[in-house]
Protein backbone atom coordinates (compact mmCIF):
# COMPACT_ATOMS: atom_id res chain seq x y z
CA UNK A 1 0.00 0.00 0.00
CA UNK A 2 1.18 3.28 -0.83
CA UNK A 3 2.14 5.45 2.00
CA UNK A 4 0.02 8.94 2.05
CA UNK A 5 2.10 11.78 1.56
CA UNK A 6 2.64 14.96 -0.62
CA UNK A 7 6.36 15.38 -0.38
CA UNK A 8 7.40 11.70 -1.20
CA UNK A 9 6.58 12.49 -5.13
CA UNK A 10 9.55 15.15 -5.07
CA UNK A 11 11.98 12.40 -3.26
CA UNK A 12 10.88 9.56 -5.80
CA UNK A 13 11.25 12.44 -8.76
CA UNK A 14 15.04 12.91 -7.73
CA UNK A 15 16.01 9.66 -6.71
CA UNK A 16 19.43 8.64 -8.72
CA UNK A 17 22.88 7.96 -7.92
CA UNK A 18 25.65 10.30 -9.52
CA UNK A 19 28.02 7.79 -8.28
CA UNK A 20 26.16 5.38 -11.17
CA UNK A 21 26.27 7.70 -14.49
CA UNK A 22 29.56 8.70 -16.17
CA UNK A 23 29.75 12.20 -18.07
CA UNK A 24 29.05 12.40 -22.11
CA UNK A 25 31.27 15.36 -23.75
CA UNK A 26 30.36 16.71 -26.59
CA UNK A 27 33.07 19.40 -28.13
CA UNK A 28 35.31 18.97 -24.69
CA UNK A 29 31.77 20.21 -22.61
CA UNK A 30 29.82 17.94 -20.43
CA UNK A 31 25.81 17.48 -22.40
CA UNK A 32 24.89 14.37 -20.80
CA UNK A 33 25.41 11.36 -18.69
CA UNK A 34 25.07 7.62 -19.38
CA UNK A 35 25.73 4.77 -16.97
CA UNK A 36 28.83 2.99 -16.49
CA UNK A 37 27.53 0.11 -18.60
CA UNK A 38 26.72 1.90 -21.38
CA UNK A 39 30.17 3.98 -21.31
CA UNK A 40 31.65 0.93 -21.74
CA UNK A 41 29.38 -0.76 -24.43
CA UNK A 42 29.30 2.68 -26.86
CA UNK A 43 32.99 3.11 -27.63
CA UNK A 44 33.53 -0.90 -28.11
CA UNK A 45 29.93 -1.22 -30.24
CA UNK A 46 30.10 2.15 -32.62
CA UNK A 47 32.61 4.18 -34.64
CA UNK A 48 31.08 7.07 -32.82
CA UNK A 49 32.29 7.57 -28.98
CA UNK A 50 35.52 7.47 -27.41
CA UNK A 51 36.36 7.08 -23.78
CA UNK A 52 37.29 11.09 -21.86
CA UNK A 53 38.32 10.94 -18.54
CA UNK A 54 35.86 9.30 -16.62
CA UNK A 55 33.59 9.54 -19.66
CA UNK A 56 32.81 9.06 -22.91
CA UNK A 57 33.04 11.61 -25.82
CA UNK A 58 31.57 11.94 -29.07
CA UNK A 59 34.49 11.37 -31.82
CA UNK A 60 36.16 14.84 -32.02
CA UNK A 61 35.43 15.02 -35.89
CA UNK A 62 31.84 15.26 -35.27
CA UNK A 63 32.23 19.26 -35.37
CA UNK A 64 28.76 20.17 -36.93
CA UNK A 65 25.32 19.82 -35.78
CA UNK A 66 24.50 17.62 -38.78
CA UNK A 67 27.98 15.25 -37.83
CA UNK A 68 26.62 15.04 -34.41
CA UNK A 69 23.24 14.52 -34.74
CA UNK A 70 23.71 11.81 -37.31
CA UNK A 71 26.07 10.66 -34.42
CA UNK A 72 23.58 10.17 -32.16
CA UNK A 73 20.96 8.64 -34.57
CA UNK A 74 23.45 5.81 -35.47
CA UNK A 75 24.09 5.36 -31.32
CA UNK A 76 20.48 5.93 -30.64
CA UNK A 77 19.61 3.65 -33.35
CA UNK A 78 21.57 0.87 -31.93
CA UNK A 79 20.58 0.90 -28.79
CA UNK A 80 16.64 0.99 -29.75
CA UNK A 81 17.04 -2.28 -31.29
CA UNK A 82 19.21 -3.40 -28.15
CA UNK A 83 16.81 -2.37 -26.11
CA UNK A 84 13.26 -3.41 -27.80
CA UNK A 85 12.44 0.32 -27.66
CA UNK A 86 11.11 2.03 -30.74
CA UNK A 87 11.75 5.68 -31.70
CA UNK A 88 9.73 8.06 -31.32
CA UNK A 89 10.43 10.41 -34.31
CA UNK A 90 10.20 13.45 -32.49
CA UNK A 91 13.78 15.54 -32.50
CA UNK A 92 14.93 17.24 -28.99
CA UNK A 93 17.62 19.65 -28.87
CA UNK A 94 21.02 18.68 -27.18
CA UNK A 95 22.04 22.27 -25.18
CA UNK A 96 23.54 22.94 -21.79
CA UNK A 97 21.12 25.71 -21.28
CA UNK A 98 17.50 26.86 -22.07
CA UNK A 99 18.03 29.32 -25.31
CA UNK A 100 21.48 27.55 -26.07
CA UNK A 101 22.26 27.22 -29.94
CA UNK A 102 21.53 23.32 -30.31
CA UNK A 103 24.68 21.37 -30.82
CA UNK A 104 22.88 18.33 -32.36
CA UNK A 105 19.47 16.61 -31.98
CA UNK A 106 18.37 13.54 -30.51
CA UNK A 107 15.49 11.09 -30.63
CA UNK A 108 12.90 11.40 -27.91
CA UNK A 109 13.48 8.07 -26.68
CA UNK A 110 17.37 8.57 -26.17
CA UNK A 111 17.35 11.34 -24.01
CA UNK A 112 17.27 9.55 -21.18
CA UNK A 113 19.61 6.88 -22.30
CA UNK A 114 22.15 9.85 -23.01
CA UNK A 115 21.26 11.60 -19.72
CA UNK A 116 20.72 15.05 -21.86
CA UNK A 117 18.78 17.81 -20.67
CA UNK A 118 15.33 18.34 -21.50
CA UNK A 119 11.99 20.31 -21.55
CA UNK A 120 8.50 20.18 -21.19
CA UNK A 121 5.51 22.51 -21.20
CA UNK A 122 2.65 21.36 -18.16
CA UNK A 123 -0.67 23.25 -17.70
CA UNK A 124 -2.77 23.20 -15.01
CA UNK A 125 -6.37 23.52 -16.37
CA UNK A 126 -8.61 25.00 -14.04
CA UNK A 127 -12.47 26.02 -13.64
CA UNK A 128 -13.59 28.43 -11.02
CA UNK A 129 -17.43 26.90 -9.41
CA UNK A 130 -19.47 28.72 -6.58
CA UNK A 131 -17.94 25.74 -4.38
CA UNK A 132 -14.27 26.38 -5.53
CA UNK A 133 -12.06 24.74 -8.08
CA UNK A 134 -12.41 22.03 -10.33
CA UNK A 135 -9.37 21.07 -12.27
CA UNK A 136 -9.39 19.22 -15.95
CA UNK A 137 -6.98 15.88 -15.20
CA UNK A 138 -6.65 13.66 -18.63
CA UNK A 139 -6.86 9.87 -18.09
CA UNK A 140 -4.22 8.25 -20.41
CA UNK A 141 -4.70 5.71 -23.28
CA UNK A 142 -3.45 2.34 -22.36
CA UNK A 143 -1.83 2.00 -25.56
CA UNK A 144 0.69 4.74 -24.69
CA UNK A 145 4.27 3.96 -24.32
CA UNK A 146 4.54 6.51 -21.33
CA UNK A 147 2.91 5.96 -17.64
CA UNK A 148 -0.22 3.65 -20.02
CA UNK A 149 -3.74 4.22 -17.95
CA UNK A 150 -2.49 6.88 -15.18
CA UNK A 151 -3.60 10.35 -15.00
CA UNK A 152 -2.12 13.22 -16.13
CA UNK A 153 -2.62 17.30 -16.79
CA UNK A 154 -5.10 18.70 -19.42
CA UNK A 155 -1.54 19.45 -21.24
CA UNK A 156 1.71 18.66 -21.25
CA UNK A 157 4.00 17.53 -23.35
CA UNK A 158 8.03 17.18 -24.16
CA UNK A 159 10.09 20.32 -25.82
CA UNK A 160 10.79 19.50 -29.52
CA UNK A 161 13.50 21.45 -31.69
CA UNK A 162 12.77 24.75 -33.14
CA UNK A 163 9.70 25.29 -31.17
CA UNK A 164 9.25 28.31 -28.38
CA UNK A 165 7.77 26.94 -25.21
CA UNK A 166 4.90 29.66 -26.41
CA UNK A 167 4.81 27.87 -29.29
CA UNK A 168 5.07 24.18 -28.43
CA UNK A 169 2.36 25.54 -25.71
CA UNK A 170 -0.23 25.88 -28.33
CA UNK A 171 0.49 22.49 -30.07
CA UNK A 172 0.22 20.21 -27.65
CA UNK A 173 -3.13 22.39 -26.14
CA UNK A 174 -4.56 21.77 -29.28
CA UNK A 175 -3.52 17.91 -29.98
CA UNK A 176 -4.26 16.89 -26.19
CA UNK A 177 -7.61 18.48 -25.60
CA UNK A 178 -8.93 20.23 -28.45
CA UNK A 179 -7.60 23.79 -26.86
CA UNK A 180 -7.65 26.80 -29.72
CA UNK A 181 -4.67 28.84 -29.84
CA UNK A 182 -6.74 32.32 -28.81
CA UNK A 183 -7.48 30.28 -25.31
CA UNK A 184 -4.41 28.39 -24.70
CA UNK A 185 -2.06 31.73 -25.39
CA UNK A 186 -4.48 33.08 -22.07
CA UNK A 187 -2.04 30.45 -20.05
CA UNK A 188 -0.23 31.84 -17.48
CA UNK A 189 3.25 30.79 -17.07
CA UNK A 190 3.66 29.78 -13.28
CA UNK A 191 7.13 28.39 -12.65
CA UNK A 192 9.76 26.28 -13.94
CA UNK A 193 10.39 23.19 -12.27
CA UNK A 194 13.93 20.91 -11.88
CA UNK A 195 14.05 17.28 -11.35
CA UNK A 196 16.88 14.63 -12.00
CA UNK A 197 15.79 10.72 -11.90
CA UNK A 198 16.58 7.50 -12.43
CA UNK A 199 14.84 6.47 -15.25
CA UNK A 200 14.37 2.82 -16.96
CA UNK A 201 18.70 2.58 -17.23
CA UNK A 202 19.00 6.21 -17.62
CA UNK A 203 18.93 9.78 -16.14
CA UNK A 204 15.59 12.07 -16.92
CA UNK A 205 17.32 15.90 -16.33
CA UNK A 206 14.12 17.67 -16.57
CA UNK A 207 12.95 21.64 -16.79
CA UNK A 208 8.96 21.82 -16.47
CA UNK A 209 7.59 25.07 -17.82
CA UNK A 210 4.06 25.16 -15.69
CA UNK A 211 1.43 27.19 -16.69
CA UNK A 212 -1.80 28.08 -15.25
CA UNK A 213 -4.87 28.03 -17.39
CA UNK A 214 -8.39 29.56 -16.00
CA UNK A 215 -10.80 27.90 -18.31
CA UNK A 216 -14.52 28.53 -18.81
CA UNK A 217 -16.89 26.71 -17.49
CA UNK A 218 -18.60 25.70 -20.86
CA UNK A 219 -15.07 24.22 -21.96
CA UNK A 220 -14.99 20.67 -22.47
CA UNK A 221 -11.56 18.87 -23.33
CA UNK A 222 -11.41 16.93 -26.46
CA UNK A 223 -8.25 14.77 -27.35
CA UNK A 224 -7.08 14.34 -31.24
CA UNK A 225 -4.27 13.18 -31.03
CA UNK A 226 -4.89 9.93 -28.78
CA UNK A 227 -2.57 10.37 -26.18
CA UNK A 228 -6.25 10.77 -23.79
CA UNK A 229 -8.62 8.24 -22.99
CA UNK A 230 -10.73 10.83 -21.04
CA UNK A 231 -11.05 13.88 -19.56
CA UNK A 232 -12.55 14.07 -15.83
CA UNK A 233 -13.55 17.76 -13.46
CA UNK A 234 -12.44 17.25 -10.36
CA UNK A 235 -13.02 19.51 -7.24
CA UNK A 236 -9.07 20.29 -6.09
CA UNK A 237 -9.67 18.66 -2.92
CA UNK A 238 -10.30 15.19 -4.98
CA UNK A 239 -7.43 16.41 -7.06
CA UNK A 240 -5.05 17.21 -3.73
CA UNK A 241 -6.71 13.55 -1.86
CA UNK A 242 -5.44 11.72 -4.97
CA UNK A 243 -1.79 13.07 -4.85
CA UNK A 244 -1.42 12.60 -1.18
CA UNK A 245 -2.49 9.02 -1.25
CA UNK A 246 -2.01 7.46 -4.38
CA UNK A 247 0.27 6.65 -7.38
CA UNK A 248 -2.32 7.54 -9.89
CA UNK A 249 -1.45 10.59 -11.80
CA UNK A 250 2.09 10.51 -13.86
CA UNK A 251 5.04 10.69 -11.91
CA UNK A 252 6.23 14.64 -12.72
CA UNK A 253 2.55 15.45 -12.94
CA UNK A 254 2.48 15.05 -9.11
CA UNK A 255 5.00 17.73 -8.84
CA UNK A 256 2.84 20.57 -11.09
CA UNK A 257 -0.13 20.03 -9.09
CA UNK A 258 1.39 20.48 -6.11
CA UNK A 259 3.19 23.62 -7.20
CA UNK A 260 -0.50 24.71 -7.97
CA UNK A 261 -1.99 23.99 -4.88
CA UNK A 262 0.64 25.91 -3.03
CA UNK A 263 0.17 28.91 -5.15
CA UNK A 264 -3.82 28.49 -4.73
CA UNK A 265 -3.51 28.38 -1.08
CA UNK A 266 -4.27 24.86 -0.13
CA UNK A 267 -1.52 24.29 1.97
CA UNK A 268 -1.19 26.62 5.08
CA UNK A 269 1.60 26.93 7.44
CA UNK A 270 1.67 24.45 10.48
CA UNK A 271 0.51 21.65 7.78
CA UNK A 272 2.25 18.89 8.15
CA UNK A 273 4.17 18.84 5.11
CA UNK A 274 4.18 22.82 4.74
CA UNK A 275 7.79 23.66 5.31
CA UNK A 276 9.18 20.64 3.26
CA UNK A 277 7.02 21.16 0.29
CA UNK A 278 7.71 25.14 0.13
CA UNK A 279 11.35 24.42 0.42
CA UNK A 280 11.72 22.14 -2.12
CA UNK A 281 9.46 24.67 -4.49
CA UNK A 282 11.37 27.46 -3.62
CA UNK A 283 14.31 25.76 -5.09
Amino acid sequence: MTAPGFARHFDACNRHDPAAFAPLFIGGRVYGYVTRELAQLLPAETKTFIPLNDGIALDPRCETFDTRSAALAEATQFLSQRRNDKLRHEQYAVVKNWGDEPVAQIDRVAVPWFGVRAWGVHVNGYVRKPDGIHMWIGERAKDRPASPGKLDNIIGGGQPIGLTAEENLCKEAYEEAGVAKELAISAQLATTMNYTVDYKGGLRRDTLFIYDLELPASFTPVNTDGEVAAFHLMPVEEVAAIVRDTDRFKFNCNLVIIDFLMRHGYFLPGDDEYEKLRRWLAG
